[in-house]
């Protein structure tokens, strides 16, 4: 069964294939976003703040709707509020939750219709994994249990995820195969709690499949509900001998949030990774994404593409969209000067984003499972002030800003403050190596999401 969750983290796919945006501004923007409610041709979505709510409306509530549309085959209309809004969200029963969701199963599987082995493109960088998929879809990958994919963000690994899933249940359209993000698997658990709804329905979606993928399983770190939920998943479902199958964009021995016992049973099974894709793959992935596009492309067009995007399929992938729409502008056939009009843009798109107190608070608010909102308030538990510290910290590695203005972007906390969550810290990374390679890690991945 799928929820309007499970729907949505698909528009939201959308918005990040489709809508070509980088991955820091869909982290920042799109990612945060939560699915409430879907009444008609009513979406309503929540979103961590007033700031948040604002620069979606204005920058991108028309890729929103583009992408409900492409996904549920209608148009809808938004509504964004945030927890402090008047609006209130519907209380219903999951069977009431179920039953008015019936209606987009049909949309969702056609979203992912092309997500095949077949249309896969295979090369040196990913034939290990893709062996491995296509073992474990025919059956034959009890011994890749649970099979662990991992490897950065736009190679495929959603792509290999789904294609299990379509494949297993062509074979057999009785199997249940259960498909979740990490997110959304760590938002399912909160609601039902928040609900104060017995968790036992949850506990028997997941438990009681016969196949289990979970997309970018690295979400999970740092919420400790959530990670005793899926630790006891896992044990019910290998116990049994069920299939399952994890992605996500580090190695489980980088995953450095992530409970210890869970990083072992990671690595029960066969751990495979993806690459950045070679040249004859990158061709590969332009002809045929011009093939499903009924697009001629002349094979030195391709070869300019092919040398200048090396390292996502999805940008090779937009570069033969914007070509088609470029052809059809100027009523010609791909040129090399509509190639370079093309790659222009898109690297362009990539340009560095600026790094911001925001953006800075956002990284550790993910990895520590809180929100941003937790980081700049004074709540006290103990996961919340470990992360406003490491927050603090990291503003004052990364940024100029003085003491003072760091105390102003935190809530108004004064001097003394701010210069004794540094020193706390700095002393603690000193003798805590598991805390200084989370800190090092954080600061390494906000400076490489924005260049």
């Amino acid at each position: 069964m799928n929820s309007f969750a499970e729907v949505f983290d698909v528009i939201k796919k959308y918005c990040l294939n489709e809508g070509q945006l980088v991955e820091a501004a869909y982290n920042l923007w799109i990612r945060p976003i939560e699915a409430k409610e879907l009444d008609g041709n009513n979406a309503v979505l929540y979103v961590p703040s007033e700031f948040q709510k604002s620069v979606i409306q204005t920058n991108y509530e028309k890729l929103l709707k583009e992408a409900f549309k492409a996904v549920l085959g209608f148009d809808v209309e938004i509504q964004i509020h945030t927890e402090d809004d008047d609006y209130p969200p519907k209380h219903v029963s999951f069977d009431e939750i179920e039953e008015r969701h019936l209606q987009l199963e049909k949309s969702f599987e056609t979203a992912k219709y092309d997500y095949t082995f077949d249309t896969f493109i295979v090369g040196r960088s990913n034939e290990f994994a893709y062996a491995a998929c296509t073992a474990v879809a025919k059956g034959n990958g009890a011994t890749y249990n649970p099979l662990f994919i991992y490897g950065p963000s736009g190679l495929g690994k959603t792509h290999l995820l789904t294609a299990i899933s379509n494949e297993m249940k062509k074979n057999n359209p009785e199997i249940n195969v259960v498909y979740v993000t990490g997110e959304n698997f760590a938002n399912e658990l909160i609601d039902a709690i928040k609900m104060k709804r017995d968790t036992k329905t949850f506990h028997e979606k997941y438990r009681s499949a016969d196949v289990l993928l979970i997309d970018d399983i690295q979400f999970i770190a740092g919420k400790e509900s959530t990670q005793e939920e899926f630790f006891h998943t896992f044990n019910e479902l290998h116990k049994e001998g069920r299939q399952i199958v994890l992605t996500s964009d580090k190695p489980p021995k980088d995953m450095k949030i992530i409970e210890e016992r869970i990083r072992n049973r990671f690595e029960w099974g066969l751990i495979a990774d993806i690459s950045t894709p070679d040249f004859e793959t990158r061709m590969a992935v332009i002809k045929r994404k011009a093939e499903l596009l009924h697009i001629m492309i002349p094979d030195e067009v391709c070869e300019f593409i092919a040398n200048r995007l090396k390292t996502n399929i999805r940008q090779l992938e937009g570069a033969v969209k914007k070509l088609k729409a470029l052809k059809h502008l100027a009523g010609s056939a791909p040129s090399m000067a509509m190639a370079q009009s093309v790659i222009r843009d898109i690297l362009n798109d990539e340009q560095p984003v600026p790094i911001t107190v925001e953006k800075i608070i956002g990284e550790v608010a993910n990895v520590y499972g809180v929100t941003p909102e937790d980081v700049r308030s004074n709540k006290r538990s103990s996961q919340i002030s470990t992360a406003r510290k490491v927050a603090i910290y990291a503003v004052h590695e990364i940024t100029q800003m003085s003491l003072v203005t760091i105390g102003t972007e935190f809530g108004g906390r004064d001097h003394s403050t701010i210069v004794y969550a540094i020193k706390n810290i700095e002393a603690n990374m000193a003798k805590d190596d598991n805390l200084r390679e989370i800190v090092e890690d954080i600061i390494k991945n906000i400076k490489e999401k924005s260049g």
